[in-house]
């Protein structure tokens, strides 16, 4: 049988709480657990029930729609919820996320979109109803925040997996596919997902996820040697996506301060601590982000159907060969693809000698609004079709991260990374 959604209904209004049992009464996959006509009363019986699916009123008199929304996390892990608001101004929709909401549904909605929105954040909580089959040890008291295990407190220590997001050209969008990127992971696989700005100088991550956080990576940097324990989740902070961010420093100035070796470090030991890393880093192949290649699982190289980021990507492709990079670790994202331009994906694959994996439509509109309003496409829009490439590329890179167990024995991988500690050097030969 298909198992049933079970919905919890929250809103201090009787005649809209009716409504919504009739919208969904006719849907055989879901089934109405409860109804609550206040934040205190959804929070008790979400902790009592265990609804997949908890649709909440941000406007309540007693207890607001986000401050429940936040105990509701607490107490019903496996419970996700739809926030449901006359008003629909990016702060609401942003504060609701900051919540833990899954989607945004502006009253008044039709019942079908009210019935799609169930199905999808059910489906996309698919994964992490399989981690916490047993409700009653799902999430033990801690001292340690709600949204954060350290490695080895609970939770089998994972072999994370590091991506690198580069470009030999700025301004191609990498800070955009890593954002993206990440949150889609998370919401692929419902596996801790770690970001990290690399851009050191002038990084912007934190801008365009709209945190405000006082750490950064040189924090991370200065007391690597105690990142094993609970420091590296105070470090990162915590985005309502579900991803954790490790920030560039506030001042261009303190990057200098972090060598390669030390960004090898914190990064290892991330990987060590969460199951995949996304890495987003500036455009140039110095020290640290050579570094960074040589931890890399995957390295997603962004270009855009333009001469001097095509000139860049070919010059990538020669040098990461001198450099013995396994190229079959590459995979090349075209961004920013206008319908009917001049040049084709064909014709690049055919000029580098490699394949294009995906192809990033260019919506500048879209994009803008999403960077401004510090809420990436992947969360403010999923069902857009730009947010649904982000999630098919993610899908890809977990699939090539995670091959069939035959495939894994080749350890394809091994050979060239034997050659790490000559890389630099061998770079600053091919300068001279």
């Amino acid at each position: 049988m298909t198992e049933k959604i079970s919905v919890l209904v929250v809103d201090d209004i009787p005649e809209t709480r009716e409504n919504l049992k009739k919208l969904l009464y006719f849907e055989s996959d879901i089934d109405i657990a409860g109804m609550a006509a206040t934040g205190q009363e959804a929070v008790d019986l979400a902790r009592k029930l265990h609804p997949n699916i908890v649709l909440m009123d941000i406007n309540m008199p007693d207890m607001d729609g986000i401050s429940a929304s936040q105990e509701i996390t607490r107490a019903a892990p496996t419970a996700q919820v739809i926030m449901m608001s006359v008003q629909s101004e990016a702060d609401y929709l942003r504060r609701s996320m900051l919540a833990g909401a899954m989607d945004f549904l502006t009253k008044p909605f039709t019942s079908e979109e009210l019935t799609s929105s169930i199905r999808r954040v059910f489906q996309m909580g698919a994964d992490r109803r399989a981690s916490l089959p047993a409700i009653a040890t799902a999430r033990e008291p801690s001292t340690q925040g709600p949204d954060w295990t350290p490695s080895g407190a609970g939770r089998p220590q994972p072999t994370g997996k590091l991506l690198l997001v580069y470009s030999p050209k700025g301004g191609t969008g990498c800070s955009t596919v890593a954002c993206n990127l990440a949150i889609a992971l998370h919401q692929s696989t419902s596996k801790e997902v770690g970001l990290v700005d690399a851009s050191l100088q002038f990084g912007s991550i934190d801008v365009m996820l709209n945190l405000q956080g006082n750490r950064s990576i040189a924090d991370a940097v200065n007391r690597r040697g105690e990142l094993e324990g609970d420091l590296l989740g105070a470090l990162m902070a915590p985005h309502p996506s579900g991803i954790r961010v490790l920030a560039a420093p506030p001042t261009p100035e303190l990057s200098e301060s972090i060598s390669a070796d030390q960004m090898k470090e914190v990064l290892s030991t991330m990987t060590r601590t969460l199951d995949y890393v996304v890495v987003d880093t500036w455009s140039y192949l110095d020290d640290i982000v050579l570094a960074v290649m040589d931890l890399a699982d995957r390295v997603l190289l962004v270009m855009t159907p333009e001469i001097p980021s095509i000139k860049g990507t070919k010059q990538f492709f020669e040098i990461a060969e001198a450099l013995e990079f396994p190229l079959e670790q590459v995979d090349v994202v075209l961004n920013k693809v206008v319908v009917r331009d001049g040049i084709r994906a064909d014709q690049l694959e055919t000029s580098m000698h490699h394949p294009i994996q995906a192809q990033l439509d260019y919506d500048p509109k879209v994009m803008r609004q999403a960077v401004n309003q510090g809420l990436p496409l992947s969360m403010s829009q999923p069902n857009h079709p730009l947010a649904e490439k982000f999630v098919q590329l993610a899908q890809h890179e977990v699939s090539m991260l995670h091959p069939e167990p035959a495939a894994e024995t080749q350890q394809p991988v091994e050979a060239p990374r034997a050659k790490q500690p000559a890389r630099a050097g061998l770079f600053g030969r091919l300068k001279k």
